[in-house]
């Protein structure tokens, strides 16, 4: 049982490397240690899989947002897959998502399930909030703020 269990940190430790390397410092060289060869992407639609997919979404992330932050709130991880549910928060400098530079900042919530082999990332799925992320980037209209239910003006 201590095997199973060190397995785990092991893979968690790997996927906060990861998020810490890779997403947030965007460094090259950590998508050779840290993916497989056969790396799979789930949900970046048509961009290719193995590594040089990475490195091309790090390029494109590097070249359109700065001041990246991730806050991880839970990592969960059971058998070869580690989720994590994090917060991020960036400002848009660059082209990022066919949107022109906005100088905008967003803070969403996202979802991260990587699975683990041999001690390399071969898979990832990514979800988030990307409505909330266009909105505040300006690309999608927002909601009306909410007025004050008390004081003056307010009518029932």
């Amino acid at each position: 049982m201590p095997t199973t269990m060190t397995t785990i940190e092991d893979n968690k430790a790997l996927v906060r490397r990861f998020i810490d390397e890779i997403f947030l410092q965007g460094k090259p060289d950590a998508v050779e240690d840290l993916l497989a060869d056969d790396f799979v992407p789930h949900n970046w639609g048509k961009t290719g899989t193995g590594k040089s997919a990475m490195t091309d979404a790090i390029k494109r992330a590097s070249a359109g947002l700065s001041d990246a932050r991730m806050t991880i709130e839970d990592v969960i991880a059971e058998g070869d897959k580690v989720v994590v549910r994090l917060t991020s928060h960036a400002v848009q400098t660059g082209p990022f998502m066919g949107l022109p530079p906005s100088g905008k900042p967003y803070t969403i919530e996202e979802i991260h399930i990587f699975r683990i082999t041999d001690g390399k990332v071969t898979e990832h799925w990514h979800q988030g909030d990307f409505m909330g992320m266009m909105t505040q980037l300006g690309a999608m209209p927002g909601q009306a703020p909410e007025r004050s239910r008390s004081g003056s003006g307010a009518h029932g």
